[in-house]
């Protein structure tokens, strides 16, 4: 079974899957597809995160193909000469750019775990980039949104404008020729089709002409690392989801953990007593990744004290079930304590072996920073904002960074991104989910595992059900439509700021019921697909 975002990349992959493919080979064709089909957020010039199941060998793992920031950045890089963070340097000029993972994490995983040879692999995506496909409503409302930006650069302006200025129309053909040829010299050559060879030096030469500080040697250097993920029990379950430099795995077991003592399920999916509970635990986690997470490669993080029950009883300590401890009053925790980030797509796939893969990537904004290197087709991303400019400066999602996520050379920025694996208490799949949405990926991954495990719902239930957030700061409670105007007015009574915004995150899941699988494509976003058999 395959959910993905984009209706080309999930008939692609369930193609390798009725071939005798596994998991992995799927994933591996879904992202390439998607670089061609969901430009907006599966672009070659991204990074992201992979979950792998190994059904056989009980072997859960991930591969970290994060971006890392170039050799010559330094923590100052995003300063003005007052010392204050600028955001115009951190998200759209060429310093934005990290240097990419996508290609090398994800033939890694098709190398080392696959069985398809990248031709296979790679065969839809040249196409539909060759070939064509129609523009959907979705993609043409992406690029309306875009344009102001997207449009004054002049290779992204050829592929997806008319010269009159307007987005590419809703049925029209799109061809991507360019990055048919890129993605053909990638099923050639491997690693060395994208890192080295013309498409780097022509990747190299546009950011240099505007002032980036990304080398040759950067993209010759970049390695996918393999992780051991950060693991947990909830109600019988196993949770197994992204470590650092991810934050998503960490916060997500935090949550879990902190709400864990409370019976969820009786208090009933919606009811004030459960939001107000889940929204008090996420403050808290929240808090701690403004000062404790960072890329373990360079700094040190307490992961076993972050995710001890009793320093989250700790932190919880101070809860009451009928009001709101206001965000001022909640500090970052202190684990060693004596009393003892729009844009980004996600993918769930399970073949007939039990292997499974829960896969998120991300290119970070819309369309990344809006740049295309002429000639390679590949829109760049900005996820260098993703680092904290500043101790304590939030980022484009808000989201306060600490020392620990300042920029540094070679060094991967923290991510919110949280592709998780759920397995039962036999150690066998039984959800794989994730979802994009920026600093909100965490708490919509926690809506699908608390929906399916706390209160039972099939996984179309759990997708369609009313979301929340609360990322500490700002200190307000976000709230899709769904929930009833009686409940946000117990809420307020509380001491919570409600603001109902738009729809959160698209999760795209599998969830295994009795001998079945059953997959749900998130309907907050058109155009995704779940399909298996």
């Amino acid at each position: 079974m395959v959910a993905t975002q984009e209706r080309h990349a999930t008939e692609a992959a369930l193609a390798v899957l009725e071939e005798g493919g596994n998991a992995v080979d799927a994933a591996v064709t879904a992202a390439f597809t998607l670089s061609v089909t969901l430009p907006r957020a599966g672009a070659l010039g991204g990074g992201g995160f992979m979950v792998v199941h190994q059904a056989e060998k009980g072997r859960t793992f991930a591969i970290d193909y994060r971006e890392t920031a170039p050799a010559a950045a330094h923590r100052d890089l995003f300063l003005r000469e007052d010392g204050t963070a600028d955001p115009s340097k951190s998200r759209f000029s060429a310093l934005v750019v990290g240097v990419p993972g996508n290609v090398a994490g994800l033939l890694h995983a098709l190398e080392n775990y696959g069985t398809v040879d990248r031709e296979r692999a790679l065969a839809p995506a040249i196409t539909l980039a060759e070939e064509g496909f129609p523009v959907t409503k979705d993609l043409f409302d992406s690029l309306v949104i875009a344009a102001p930006r997207l449009f004054r650069d002049p290779a992204a302006r050829e592929v997806f404008y008319s010269r009159f200025g307007a987005p590419r129309a809703i049925g029209e053909t799109l061809h991507q020729p360019d990055l048919a040829g890129t993605l053909r010299r990638i099923a050639e050559e491997g690693v060395a089709g994208y890192y080295s060879g013309p498409v780097a030096e022509k990747t190299i030469d546009f950011l240099r002409e505007r002032g980036g500080i990304m080398t040759t040697e950067d993209l010759a250097n970049y390695r996918p690392v393999e992780r051991s993920t950060v693991s947990g029990s909830y109600r019988g379950h196993t949770i197994r989801s992204m470590p650092p430099p991810s934050s998503g795995g960490v916060h997500l077991l935090q949550i879990l953990k902190m709400i864990e003592p409370e019976d969820i399920g009786a208090m009933e999916f919606g009811s004030a007593r459960s939001i107000h509970l889940m929204a008090e635990a996420m403050k808290r986690a929240y808090a701690d990744r403004s000062v404790h997470l960072g890329d373990t490669d360079f700094v040190d993080v307490a992961l076993a004290e972050l995710l001890d029950r009793a320093y989250l009883g700790r932190r919880m300590a101070d809860f009451s079930p009928r009001a709101v401890t206001p965000a001022e009053e909640i500090a970052p925790g202190d684990p060693f304590e004596s009393s003892e980030g729009d844009n980004t797509t996600h993918f769930s796939i399970v073949d007939a072996h039990g292997n499974a893969v829960s896969n998120t990537y991300s290119i970070n904004f819309s369309y990344g920073a809006q740049m295309m290197a002429p000639g390679t087709g590949v829109l760049l991303n900005n996820t260098m904002d993703d680092f904290s400019a500043k101790p304590g400066a939030p980022n484009a999602y808000g989201l306060i960074g600490g020392e620990k996520n300042a920029v540094e050379g070679g060094k991967r920025m923290l991510s919110s991104m949280t592709p998780t694996i759920v397995l039962d208490g036999d150690g066998d799949v039984f959800l794989v989910t994730g979802s994009p949405g920026g600093s909100r990926i965490i708490t919509t991954t926690l809506h699908i595992v608390v929906n399916t495990v706390d209160h039972g719902m099939n996984i179309a239930e759990a997708t369609n059900a009313p979301r929340f957030h609360h990322q500490w700061l700002p200190d307000y409670l976000r709230i899709e439509n769904g929930f009833s105007p009686d409940t946000l007015e117990i809420l307020r009574g509380y001491g919570h700021e409600i603001r109902e915004m738009d729809a959160m995150g698209s999760t795209q899941s599998i969830l295994r019921s009795g001998s079945w699988w059953t997959g749900s494509s998130d309907p907050r976003r058109p155009d995704a697909a779940t399909l298996g058999h």
